[in-house]
């Protein structure tokens, strides 16, 4: 007699996209949340990584209208995002989460870039 313990649901098919959205969500519970120390320092340092960067590339003369485009577009966005967690009294971490996001992604995305 087998006295393995299987899931409820281990007979149960799962259809791609099932399989993709239980895989977000266990990737998003995985996440642990920051604290605003680290949120700030993180902030501070991959902005200047993002604005040191661009600055080089418009000195260069490679920076692509794309880019130009990208950097008020992204503003705008973290700023609309910051607005609406001021209003809803979500807390400054909440407030200053759409900024961080951006600037980390653009520091790593520019990173990749040569």
């Amino acid at each position: 007699m087998n006295l393995a313990v299987r899931p409820v649901f281990a007979n149960c098919r799962m259809t791609p996209q099932q399989k993709a959205r239980a895989h977000r969500m266990k990737r998003l519970t995985r996440r642990r949340r920051q604290t605003l120390p680290n949120i700030v320092s993180e902030l501070m340092v991959a902005s200047w990584e993002t604005i040191a960067r661009r600055g080089a590339m418009m000195a260069q003369g490679a920076c692509a209208p794309s880019e130009y485009q990208r950097m008020i577009m992204e503003k705008a966005a973290a700023l609309q995002h910051s607005a609406l967690a001021l209003m809803s009294g979500r807390g400054t971490g909440a407030i200053l989460a759409p900024w961080h996001k951006r600037a980390t992604a653009n520091a790593k995305r520019l990173r990749r870039r040569r």
